[in-house]
């Protein structure tokens, strides 16, 4: 398959305004394109958002009939397509349809005179999810020629993050090992890690499956354990209504500047674990930072042996249905995803969940 990483996002939303004002105010995304009725698409309007390496499309179903309205009905906001970046979208199309997956899209060519973009799209093993390829001739020309009105964006000093680092996605209780299997089989994703993880309430088996290439498309796959009580993943499952795209995976080159700057624009965080810095230095040895900086801003670490350590926050969901929320990584020569975190994360959101059950029942 060759990719060479993520080209772009796609998520389907009820409401346009409010789900950009949620990128752009929170994370500092700009609007850089628009499509709609009046580009020549029909029956829904899109903006392209940008920020480093990152590109976003929202979009807003206009009529009942189009396909988000019933994405949008039966899921809530959420990502449709996880779009790959590919030197040739019509081989990789034919060559994943003939491994067994479904054609949604056949390849269409798209020419304009800042650019050629072929794009061509197949089902996910992932609920409504779908995988499109992109092949861009021109990779700094229009985003998606004759489709998208460029947008003049207001300049930016500073990105606060710079790429898109992976994706989290829930699965529905006992599929976890046949979709990893069905990545490797469709698009030649390997499995690289590995980490399950008992709590007291639940639990969940994760597996993450990468591009042998090294190109940049990362999934880390989850399923719910059995538990006495509905964990994160059994809540998103339920909220959602299917299997999805949990949370989005954002790279930073400076986690502390990044959580100062998303704290004043009021982006909610997690807190960490009670006793969860008092076991760190042990664990994790000699640090850059400061550790009552990484306390003081709830920032996990994780470290790999000798090859280096990961920093990690993740947001509260700021969605109507609390299923999509963000997770803000820095890593420093480490190329794992955090498994000494895994258990302060689903503690984390624990919390969270007891907290607003607490509140409602006060209420």
């Amino acid at each position: 398959m060759n990719f060479t990483g993520v080209d772009h996002l796609e998520l389907y939303v009820g409401k346009l305004e409010e789900a950009a004002e949620v990128y752009c105010a929170g994370f500092g995304f700009r609007v850089t394109g628009r499509a709609g009725p009046e580009t020549g698409q029909q029956g829904r309007v899109s903006l392209l958002l940008k920020l480093g390496r990152i590109r976003l499309i929202l979009t807003q179903p206009l009529v009942a009939t189009d396909e988000a309205a019933d994405y949008v009905a039966v899921h809530g906001d959420g990502v449709k397509d996880v779009a790959f970046r590919t030197e040739d979208a019509a081989a990789a199309f034919h060559e994943a349809v003939r491994r067994g997956a479904t054609p949604v899209h056949e390849p269409r060519v798209y020419e304009g005179p800042h650019g050629r973009l072929v794009r061509a799209t197949v089902a996910s093993p992932v609920g409504d999810l779908v995988h499109s390829f992109i092949e861009r001739a021109s990779p700094e020309g229009d985003f998606w020629p004759g489709r998208f009105q460029p947008v003049v964006a207001p300049a930016s000093e500073r990105d606060l993050l710079v790429a898109l680092d992976h994706l989290a996605l829930c699965l529905i209780p006992g599929t976890l090992q046949e979709t990893v299997d069905a990545y490797g089989r469709l698009f030649g994703l390997q499995q690289s890690h590995e980490e399950n993880v008992a709590t007291q309430y639940g639990g969940m088996n994760s597996k993450v499956v990468q591009d042998a290439s090294g190109g940049g498309v990362c999934f880390a796959l989850m399923e719910p354990m059995l538990g006495k009580r509905p964990g994160q993943i059994d809540h998103f499952l339920s909220n959602h209504r299917g299997a999805g795209v949990q949370h989005m995976a954002f790279l930073t080159e400076d986690i502390l500047e990044a959580v100062r700057v998303l704290r004043e624009r009021q982006m909610p965080l997690l807190d960490s674990p009670s006793g969860y810095y008092e076991a760190l230095p042990a664990r994790v040895g000699t640090l850059s930072e400061d550790l009552e900086q990484l306390r003081e801003n709830h920032v996990l670490v994780d470290r790999e042996g000798n090859a280096g350590y990961l920093l990690q926050v993740f947001t509260r969901s700021v969605h109507p249905r609390r299923t999509i929320f963000f997770e803000v990584i820095q890593r420093k020569s480490a190329r794992g995803f955090g498994t000494a975190n895994i258990r302060a994360l689903y503690q984390s959101v624990e919390q969270e969940m007891m907290r607003k059950e607490r509140m409602a029942n006060a209420g």
